[in-house]
């Protein structure tokens, strides 16, 4: 079979090989999938690169969601963990071997049915970036209906799910993009005010829009300068969600203005709560189930690509030069 693998770090133009490798056999507690769909999430690059938090022996094969169909379940699988032969699921790979191959393998208690209203190449959009988008609204940030949330790189994979989760919670929504393209993509996503932070004053933008009062989450996967801009236009007793650093740039917060402004500063770290609160991980996915199956939330997907260009999209991905969410169908 055919599957993209990394045996060095790197940019992943450079360093993401497609190669004919043997097909992998499913050991107690995984499953053998063949891939219908995989995501492109950020987090791919990362490890290319070696600096993500999880770091898989070389070779490694990327990807880190997926939607597929189960081909046999590994002998010694707890029986409430194996899913039906046959059956259309989304899993998150057994890293080493990632999602950016023609089969592969998932631990099994990771395999969740596919929601029937949603494609493959939606489906595989909807695990990750929707699951971390409902913890950190709901389980971190306690969002309110009524409440503004400010969602940075709103037309982005994982802000574009927070748009729609915040639309869906019932709060007013502020996208922050970069560039016209990307405005376009956050006003069709359901923002109710969109920023464009190469043109517009972040902070003067949101306090237009609230009254002075500031937004009362912020969701926020680039840190740097939206951080920066972010603690200036946060509301008394508002929230800051974050997520993550695609900026390259991590800040350094400075806890006197968050004693001054009484705002709170939660992280999240979605991963984490597979092994803590993974019976919260199923709730959450039926309830995301549920919000496809009403039309609520729909992954927006502007890229389908074939295996063969799965490096230069993780790539774009990296330099964050794509909208919505980039999936690969081998």
């Amino acid at each position: 079979m055919k599957a993209w693998r990394v045996h060095n770090n790197g940019e992943p133009r450079e360093v993401m090989r497609l190669e004919d490798i043997p097909d992998p056999e499913p050991g107690a507690g995984e499953v053998l999938v063949r891939v219908r769909a995989a995501g492109v999430n950020f987090p791919d690059a990362l490890m290319c690169r070696g600096e993500y938090q999880v770091r898989p022996p070389f070779p490694f094969t990327p990807g880190v969601e997926l939607c597929g169909d189960v081909l046999a379940v590994g002998e010694g699988t707890p029986e409430g963990d194996a899913p039906e032969t046959g059956s259309r699921v989304i899993a998150q790979p057994a890293l080493p071997m990632g999602g950016f191959a023609e089969t592969t393998l998932v631990a099994a208690a990771s395999v969740r049915k596919a929601p029937e209203a949603l494609d493959d190449a939606e489906s595989a959009a909807l695990h990750i970036g929707y699951q971390t988008g409902w913890f950190g609204l709901h389980r971190r940030a306690r969002l309110q209906r009524g409440e503004t949330l400010l969602v940075h790189a709103a037309a982005g994979g994982v802000g574009s799910a927070a748009v729609q989760l915040g639309k869906a919670a019932g709060a007013r929504v502020i996208g922050v993009v970069g560039g016209k393209a990307k405005a376009d993509t956050a006003r069709e996503l359901g923002c109710d005010v969109v920023v464009d932070r190469r043109e517009d004053d972040i902070v003067a933008a949101v306090k237009e829009a609230t009254g002075g009062r500031g937004a009362d989450v912020v969701y926020d996967p680039v840190g740097g300068d939206a951080y920066a801009k972010s603690v200036k236009c946060i509301a008394f007793e508002g929230r800051i969600v974050v997520v993550g650093f695609a900026s390259g740039a991590v800040p350094t917060p400075g806890l006197n203005h968050a004693l001054i402004k009484n705002y709170s500063v939660l992280g999240l770290h979605w991963g984490l709560y597979n092994t803590k609160d993974p019976a919260a991980v199923q709730a959450c996915h039926e309830e995301l189930t549920a919000l496809a199956a009403d039309g609520q939330v729909k992954p927006l997907i502007s890229e389908r690509l074939p295996l063969e260009e799965c490096a230069g999209a993780v790539q774009r991905v990296f330099d964050g030069t794509t909208t919505g969410r980039v999936v690969i169908q081998p």
